[in-house]
């Protein structure tokens, strides 16, 4: 098959840009260094691939995506890096620990509480470092971290995400309020114990020297909230569409707001401006004449939610159509 035989809307993953991307990555984040997240492509066929490249251990945001992990032989170390309290999904989580080492986030009483009744036995204490989220004061990890080994929960460490200083455009002042987080993390690391301090995503990947794991994931594909920032990481994911409609001055594609995230802006197309995203269509200008038919390739400005808008991806090279993923870790 060939890349012009696909309906569109198609999402595409471009097979070298992500090798050179899960290469690159391993590099600097060889082993368990890196716990990639999988939130942010939500494809087992994926994590396969980042298992290839050394990587054996995982960051999961749903625990769909914890049991669809386990379910394709990848839960040798599967962090839920996010509160839980519904004891049905808990509960199909701990049925998977004979095979697999779970461990889920709490930041309070009642989340810890919720992962003991399930009968979960791994935990790691979640801190609030400066992004208003999820996560407990610094100063209270060691008590709950106490709380949880009297529930009989084995406490690995703790996490937290400096979110907040995601895509901050001084680099120098992004370096600093990260050493300021993560000075927060380590406190809380030697009051609640434990051999794990995970933190990081993809634009502070190269900013850690004070954490055991990383847990970036949007490297891997990449989109234009982060393309610009620098890094070393390829484009590697497009929505492919189909110009249904061109006037004198603007085409009309038909990847709309329901086939990629807008909540980080515009999406782009190499060489034109997108003028506006509505539900089903893309509007833009190009240098030369569009006709109805051709096709273009949109660059997400959310790699996130655009992978959770698909049932399946496309791996290509070139022209060629080399063989297709699911994205079987969508949902809840």
């Amino acid at each position: 098959m060939k890349v012009g035989d696909l309906s569109t809307p198609a999402l595409l993953i471009d097979a070298d840009a992500l090798e050179h991307n899960l290469t690159t990555m391993a590099r600097v984040h060889p082993g368990s260094r890196l716990r990639p997240h999988v939130k942010a492509h939500k494809c087992t066929s994926l994590a396969a691939e980042q298992r290839v490249h050394g990587h054996r251990s995982f960051t999961c945001a749903t625990p769909r995506e914890i049991i669809g992990m386990a379910a394709a032989g990848l839960g040798e170390d599967l962090l839920l890096a996010n509160e839980v309290i519904d004891h049905s999904r808990l509960s199909a989580m701990a049925e998977l620990q004979d095979a697999s080492l779970i461990t889920v986030a709490v930041d309070s009483q009642a989340t810890i509480d919720a992962a003991a009744r399930a009968g979960l036995k791994h935990v790691l204490i979640d801190v609030n470092v400066g992004l208003r989220r999820c996560g407990c004061k610094p100063s209270d990890a060691g008590h709950l971290a106490d709380q949880a080994r009297a529930k009989g929960l084995v406490v690995r460490g703790v996490m937290g995400y400096e979110g907040h200083v995601m895509a901050m455009p001084d680099r120098v002042e992004q370096r600093a309020s990260v050493r300021e987080a993560m000075e927060k993390l380590v406190v809380a690391s030697l009051l609640a114990g434990g051999d794990i301090i995970s933190a990081g995503g993809t634009d502070t990947f190269d900013l850690h020297d004070q954490v055991t794991e990383i847990q970036a994931g949007t490297y891997a594909l990449m989109d234009t909230w982060y393309g610009n920032r620098g890094h070393p990481f390829r484009q590697a994911c497009f929505v492919l569409a189909t110009v249904i409609s061109a006037q004198q001055d603007f085409a009309v594609g038909d990847a709309g707001l329901k086939t990629q995230g807008m909540d980080h802006g515009k999406p782009s197309i190499e060489g034109m401006k997108v003028l506006g995203v509505s539900d089903e269509h893309i509007t833009f200008t190009s240098p030369t004449a569009m006709a109805v038919g051709d096709r273009v390739k949109v660059i997400p400005a959310h790699i996130d939610p655009t992978m959770a808008m698909h049932e399946v991806a496309w791996l290509v090279r070139g022209d060629d159509v080399i063989d297709r993923w699911p994205i079987d870790l969508r949902g809840w």
